[in-house]
C-alpha cells in the first residue's frame, strides 16, 4: 500500500478543489486542513494502485482499503478520522454533481476494545478504607474514613456523595437513612436510587456523625453530610485531593480517585457473585451494555449478590441497623 507524506501533491483536480474549499469556505483550522490533504492523498494512491478514477471508488473499494489500513496496524480511532474524511471529501463531491452515492457513507471503522476501568484488588481497597492516618486531625480522619467506605461499599459517584444530605428534606439530592442503613441518591439523568450501607460504612458514618459539628465555620444552617473545616459542603475537588493523599498513605500503587473506588465495587462484587443485574442497579447504569465493561457473567438476586459478596458488606446473618437481632448472628471483627 502506498503513503503519503504530509508535502504530497493531490494526484486529482477534485482533491485540490475540496481542500480550497474547507480552507476558504469552511475556514478549517490549518491543522485540520492538513490532515485532510494527508487522508485524501492516501485515498489518491489507493485508487491510483487500482486503476480508479475518485469518481467511480466504491463501498466495496473502501471497505477493503479500510482493512488495510487496519491490517497495517492503524487504530480504529485513526481509521475513523481517515474515513470521516473520506465521507466529507465524497459528500461535497456528489454536491458538485459528480456521483451519483457517497461510497464511505455506510462503512465505519473497527470497533475500538474498550479496556476495563481501573480498580483496585481487594486487598488494596481494604488497605484505603481501614487505614488510620496518624497525622491526619481526629475531624478529618473521621469524615474521611466515612467517605471511603461510602464511595467503596456502595459505588457512589463523587457527585452522588458530595450531594449527599445529614437529613432527607425537601431540596435533597440525597441521604443517607441510618435506621435502614440504605443511602438514597439522585444520579445521571435525575435518575433516584437507593443501595444499601454496609455495616463497615454505617461505623464509619456513625463516627463521622459524632464530631461532624466539630469544625472552625457554622455547620448548624448546612445541610450537607459532608462538610469541610469551613462548616461548607465538601467539593468534588476536595473528594479527590484527600483520597490521593490517603492512598498514598495506604500505600496503594495507583493514584487514587473516587471513580476507581466505584470501578474497584463493581469489579469486587462481580468477582464474587456473577450478578450483572445487581450491579447494574447498584450503580445505576441505566442500559446494562454500561456495565458490562466489567464483565460478562451471569445474573442474580441484588440484595444476596451485595451481602454475600461486597467485601465491605454484613456477613451472612448480621443484621442490618433497624432488623430484629438475629439469633445466630455473627459479629465481624
Amino acid at each position: 500500500m502506498a503513503t503519503s507524506s504530509a508535502d504530497a501533491p493531490a494526484t486529482s483536480p477534485w482533491i485540490d478543489k475540496y481542500l480550497e474549499h474547507v480552507r476558504v469556505e469552511r475556514r478549517l483550522a490549518a491543522r485540520t486542513v492538513e490532515l485532510y490533504a494527508i487522508h485524501l492523498a492516501t485515498l489518491a494512491d489507493l485508487a491510483a494502485a487500482a486503476a480508479l478514477p475518485l469518481e467511480r471508488v466504491s463501498t466495496a473499494h473502501v471497505r477493503r482499503w479500510m482493512a488495510q489500513l487496519h491490517g497495517a496496524g492503524r487504530e480504529p480511532r485513526g481509521i475513523a478520522l481517515v474515513l470521516s474524511c473520506w465521507r466529507s471529501f465524497y459528500r461535497w463531491l456528489g454536491q458538485q454533481g459528480q456521483i451519483p452515492s457517497n461510497p464511505v457513507q455506510d462503512v465505519h471503522a473497527p470497533k475500538a476494545a474498550r479496556p476495563l476501568p481501573k480498580a483496585l484488588d481487594v486487598d488494596d481497597a481494604v488497605r484505603l478504607a481501614e487505614l488510620h492516618d496518624a497525622d491526619a486531625d481526629p475531624w478529618t480522619e473521621a469524615r474521611d474514613r466515612a467517605l471511603v467506605e461510602l464511595l467503596y461499599g456502595c459505588g457512589l459517584r463523587v457527585s452522588e456523595l458530595t450531594g449527599l444530605d445529614v437529613h432527607a428534606g425537601k431540596e435533597s439530592l440525597g441521604w443517607v437513612d441510618l435506621d435502614g442503613a440504605e443511602a438514597h441518591v439522585l444520579g445521571k439523568g435525575g435518575k433516584r436510587r437507593s443501595v444499601p450501607v454496609g455495616s463497615k460504612a454505617m461505623q464509619a458514618l456513625r463516627a463521622w456523625l459524632a464530631v461532624r459539628s466539630d469544625c472552625t465555620g457554622p455547620v448548624s444552617g448546612e445541610a450537607a453530610l459532608f462538610v469541610g473545616r469551613s462548616g461548607q459542603r465538601l467539593s468534588s475537588q476536595s473528594v479527590w485531593k484527600q483520597l490521593r493523599q490517603r492512598g498514598v498513605k495506604a500505600g496503594v500503587a495507583a493514584p487514587v480517585h473516587p471513580h476507581m473506588l466505584r470501578h474497584s465495587f463493581a469489579s469486587h462484587v462481580l468477582q464474587s457473585s456473577s450478578d450483572l443485574r445487581a450491579v447494574q442497579e447498584l450503580l445505576g447504569h441505566a442500559n446494562i451494555a454500561t456495565t458490562q465493561v466489567y464483565t460478562r457473567l451471569d445474573f442474580q438476586h441484588l440484595a444476596r449478590a451485595y451481602d454475600a459478596a461486597h467485601p465491605r458488606a454484613r456477613l451472612k446473618g448480621e443484621p442490618r441497623s433497624g432488623d430484629a437481632p438475629a439469633p445466630a448472628a455473627k459479629i465481624r471483627k
